[in-house]
């Protein structure tokens, strides 16, 4: 035998395990749902920022500026979490 062969061998079979296609699945509709939970934070601290701002109410006025930052980087954190489970199936499929 040769050392690849070899190396084929020894490493796991990770075709043989089932249920990845699944798993891309739920973990894309867990994250889907994560983002259009922070996109609606987004318009609704926008919103009241803005409402907040025009009629003088500063002390909510800042707090929907910082409601809208979190929900900015929940919601960068969310895409970047789904490409990074994509990724991680993808390698581990083809290991």
């Amino acid at each position: 035998m040769t050392l690849p062969d070899l190396v084929n061998a020894v490493g796991p079979d990770f075709g043989a395990v089932g249920g990845s296609s699944e798993l891309r699945r739920i973990v894309g509709a867990l994250l889907t749902f994560g983002l259009l939970t922070a996109v609606l934070m987004l318009v609704v601290c926008g919103t009241i920022w803005a409402i907040a701002s025009a009629n003088g109410i500063w002390q909510a006025a800042s707090r929907a500026k910082t409601g809208l930052l979190v929900a900015l980087g929940g919601a960068a954190f969310t895409g970047g979490a789904l490409a990074l489970a994509n990724w991680l199936l993808d390698i581990g499929a083809s290991l």
